[in-house]
């Protein structure tokens, strides 16, 4: 079993950035692909982006392409959010997940997530 921390959200105007980490635990993190996904109040959670269990290959929503970047560092089993031109779109709760392979192909396939981080964009 693994456990996934996230931090790193908070308020921020319009334009502004933000870096959520996402501390793992309880499993051999750099055997697993990562995913992070949000969940606006009355929508369905959806992918917003995810990496290799190398980080040599990533994946964005079309949302945020541009202005998110995924990365990893295995070492210190945490994946990373860094997201840049936020829009009040952005706002939500912001979750990581472990996928159960080390490659993403099925984003279908992300098996466990954290507690998630509120991200709140004001206009």
């Amino acid at each position: 079993q693994v456990q996934l921390v996230e931090s790193g959200g908070g308020l921020v105007q319009a334009g502004g950035s933000l870096t959520l980490s996402c501390a793992a635990s309880g499993r051999t993190f750099s055997n697993y692909a990562m995913g992070w996904f949000r969940q606006a109040p009355g929508k369905e959670r959806d992918i917003v982006a995810a990496i290799n269990w190398l980080g040599s290959s990533t994946y964005y929503a079309d949302s945020v392409k541009g202005r998110f970047t995924i990365s990893r560092d295995n070492a210190k089993n945490t994946v990373y959010l860094q997201m840049n031109s936020l829009k009040p779109e952005d706002t939500a709760v912001y979750y990581c997940a472990v996928h159960r392979s080390r490659y993403y192909a099925n984003l279908g396939d992300f098996i466990s997530w954290g507690q998630g981080t509120q991200v709140t964009v004001s206009s």
